[in-house]
């Protein structure tokens, strides 16, 4: 049988692991690292039972799974169908970036018009899934002790799909 501090320690560790996984995963991705200190995980262990649950920004899933745009469609539950993104998801992205967008006859955008085009960008061509919280989940998940993963009956879909509570 399990000890319950065993339990926790090894769940506890996982978490950390998946954590600074996913956060590797997102460099490059995530301009205002938002949604990197976002991610973070609580154990609760009861006598028969656990509790785990990973947090994350609301975005974050969409990042991972990805969504699919009117013009280019992904293998995800998400899409959009008649309705861009906000234009003010884009503000603080195309400041940290350094995007200045110009037009045809080389003249600057405004502010406006450029988050309008990314927005109009992303809801032609979708988000292409990233995978930087289901790789990080899915390699930490194969190194949890094989006698946690019987004694609770766990598998990798079941577990991701119940833990993953974003804010």
């Amino acid at each position: 049988m399990l000890e319950r501090g065993e339990v926790k320690r090894e769940l506890s560790k996982f978490g950390r692991n998946v954590q600074v996984s996913a956060r590797t995963n997102l460099i490059g991705r995530n301009a205002t690292k938002k949604l990197a200190n976002s991610i973070d995980f609580e154990v609760e262990v009861f006598p028969n039972s656990f509790s785990f649950e990973m947090f994350m920004e609301d975005y974050g899933e969409y990042l991972d799974k990805g969504v699919s745009g009117t013009e280019t469609k992904y293998n995800t539950k998400y899409s959009y169908k008649n309705k861009m993104p906000p234009t003010s998801a884009f503000d603080k992205w195309s400041v940290i970036r350094g995007l200045a967008g110009r037009d045809d006859k080389g003249r600057f955008l405004s502010r406006e018009g450029l988050k309008y085009a990314l927005a109009l960008n992303k809801f032609k061509h979708g988000q292409k899934p990233t995978l930087f919280f289901t790789r990080a989940f899915e390699q930490h998940f194969s190194e949890l002790p094989d006698k946690i993963i019987e004694a609770y009956g766990l598998d990798v879909e079941n577990l991701m799909e119940t833990t993953l509570k974003t804010d």
